[in-house]
């Protein structure tokens, strides 16, 4: 949510912002309804100068025995009006909370314009892709081949877009869960936690998803409940209405977990394996920051993620995304792609995100600077570090052998127990 303040002196900016990002928001409603309730909030405060004086007045005429009914009758007229415009700025506070939680967060100024992703900025590659004496197999084909990814027996348990992992996939994506989480909390200093799975709709609103996404997130039928879409809504809700002492920043958490997604907007796109399903798993990164780190926060956090496709071996490359393919929450962000053979080409399997005080405000999220100053809003980022089931696709893919075989990563052998998985 952006500061009611900023909307008000950079109408203009905050237009510019909202178009860039190829948005649409009820900003010159907003503009009216503030001016609004400025011009009420002034009344009311005219009025209770008057009343005080008023009472003032009361008081001394029963002092000196004067008739006062007139001065009592103008008391409670007035009285009764604070009610009237009281009632009358809650009702705006409403209307511009409805506005304003529909309102993007603005593009950093650096952020590349553009309309779509076709104008993302390249920043930068790892690896080369492989070349294959052979005929490389899909993700699925490998998987069902091998006997360690069912999407059949998926569909019929559930329907499209969920798998079953079997044997040695159960524990590959297994062995990928716990090498993330070791390599952020041993060497990146995250903190890990296991939030709930099911979160209410402030925890929603807080975080951005709510209320313009609701058709992409499942609701359990007769409660005001969800199923998570993704670890940042629940671990960055940690905070929520709480400060934080300035001295406890930055706070690193990092988190497992299994997400939901309705995917109403991707109907027909990657229909086949695991790269767009309604359950799936990831190690999310979470930072809670002072302002003034949060871009040096950004750049390691983007450091912090690609470090598990670099010890992977894995080829994957950065890219900025310009304003248009920025997405609702984000003021920066960076999506990390790896190279998928299947596709010919690279696939996101982490964004990124700097929110600034985007988040913070949405979810009442304060800290301190030092002890006995104003609390402030902090900064939150977060990424996908990363997301499980795409990465199992490209071990698969990247790792495959002629045999259809497919070599196991040396970082993740330890946790495997095996070297190679094949058909047993």
């Amino acid at each position: 949510m952006l500061d009611t303040k900023f909307i008000r002196n950079n109408p203009d900016l905050v237009r510019q912002g909202i178009a860039a990002k190829g948005e649409s928001a009820a900003l010159d409603e907003f503009l009216s309804l503030d001016q609004s309730r400025r011009e009420k909030v002034t009344e009311v405060e005219q009025i209770k100068a008057r009343r005080n004086a008023a009472t003032q007045q009361i008081a001394r005429f029963k002092k000196e025995g004067v008739d006062a009914t007139a001065e009592i009758a103008e008391m409670k007229a007035l009285g009764e009006r604070v009610k009237e415009l009281d009632a009358e700025v809650r009702a705006l506070d409403e209307e511009l909370e409805h506005i304003a939680l529909r309102i993007p967060n603005m593009p950093d100024p650096d952020v590349p314009i553009g309309a779509s992703e076709t104008e993302n900025v390249d920043r930068g590659h790892y690896g080369t892709p492989r070349t294959f004496d052979f005929a490389p197999k899909a993700h699925w084909d490998l998987g069902t081949d091998l006997g360690i990814l069912d999407f059949e027996r998926a569909g019929r348990m559930t329907g499209a877009r969920f798998a079953v992992y079997m044997g040695l996939g159960a524990r590959l994506e297994r062995s990928l869960i716990n090498f993330m989480l070791d390599l952020h909390t041993r060497e990146h200093g995250f903190t890990e936690v296991f939030p709930p799975l099911i979160i209410n709709y402030d925890s929603l609103v807080g975080t951005g998803q709510f209320p313009k996404f609701t058709e992409d997130v499942f609701k359990l039928e007769g409660k005001e409940y969800y199923l998570n879409p993704t670890a940042e809504v629940p671990v960055t809700n940690l905070h929520r209405d709480e400060i934080i002492d300035g001295d406890k920043l930055p706070i690193y958490y990092t988190a497992y977990c299994p997400s939901f997604r309705a995917e109403a907007g991707a109907a027909g796109r990657d229909t086949r394996g695991l790269i767009r399903m309604h359950q799936f798993n990831k190690v999310e990164l979470v930072k809670f920051v002072a302002p003034e780190t949060s871009e040096d926060e950004l750049q390691s956090l983007l450091k912090q993620a690609s470090r598990v496709l670099e010890l992977l071996r894995i080829p994957y490359r950065v890219l900025q995304m310009c304003t248009g393919d920025l997405g609702f929450t984000a003021a920066k962000k960076y999506d990390l792609e790896l190279w998928l053979p299947s596709y010919d080409r690279y696939m996101e399997i982490s964004s990124c995100s700097n929110f600034r005080d985007f988040q913070a405000r949405r979810a009442n999220i304060k800290y301190r600077p030092e002890p006995g100053a104003r609390a402030e809003y902090l900064h939150t980022l977060n990424g996908s570090g990363l997301a499980v089931d795409r990465l199992v696709a490209g071990v698969l893919e990247n790792y495959q052998q002629a045999d259809g075989s497919v070599l196991v990563p040396e970082v993740l052998r330890p946790y495997m127990g095996v070297d190679v998985i094949t058909r047993v």
